[in-house]
């Protein structure tokens, strides 16, 4: 029975689950963006997000638990200069899963997971996003008042006068 054993084994061993969970991790956190499967990422989500929030504090403690995960002390060493200062005051949810369609071999969901706070282009369109609300074209309709036309005369027109 499978009481309580709630995570995605992936299909793998675990000794090969949790090393390509790590590897996925380093690249992650090495690139800030990586394209895979939506089940990969769902699964990498719940791997890498408790080392970032140990990151925040970097004491040797939390530093020797992060890397016995990830191995990688060129990753551990970004994960707490960089990453941990850009995400200092996030309570959490510092990754996001963008969905890009399905791959063409064998079907399986796409998608992009990126660190939330380095992409720039999200940044870019958020900042130009309006916060005004538009209204429907029927109330549009209904309050806008009926504009007279005018004709316009063109130059053929008036040399012809």
């Amino acid at each position: 029975m499978r009481h309580n054993k709630k995570f995605n084994h992936l299909g793998r061993t675990a000794s090969h689950r949790s090393a390509m969970l790590s590897n996925m991790a380093c690249s992650l956190i090495k690139h800030k963006r990586i394209n895979t499967t939506l089940q990969k990422a769902k699964a990498l989500r719940m791997y890498v997000e408790p080392l970032i929030t140990k990151s925040k504090n970097d004491t040797t403690a939390s530093r020797r638990l992060v890397f016995s995960e990830l191995k990688d002390k060129y990753a551990v060493t970004e994960l707490f200069k960089n990453i941990s200062e850009k995400i200092a005051n996030r309570p959490g949810g510092y990754t996001r899963i963008i969905k890009t369609g399905h791959r063409l071999g064998d079907n399986a969901e796409m998608c992009f997971i990126e660190l939330v706070d380095y992409d720039e282009n999200m940044a870019k369109t958020a900042a130009k996003k309006s916060t005004r609300t538009r209204r429907s074209k029927k109330s549009v309709k209904a309050d806008a008042p009926v504009a007279e036309e005018v004709a316009v005369e063109t130059p053929a027109e008036e040399t012809k006068e």
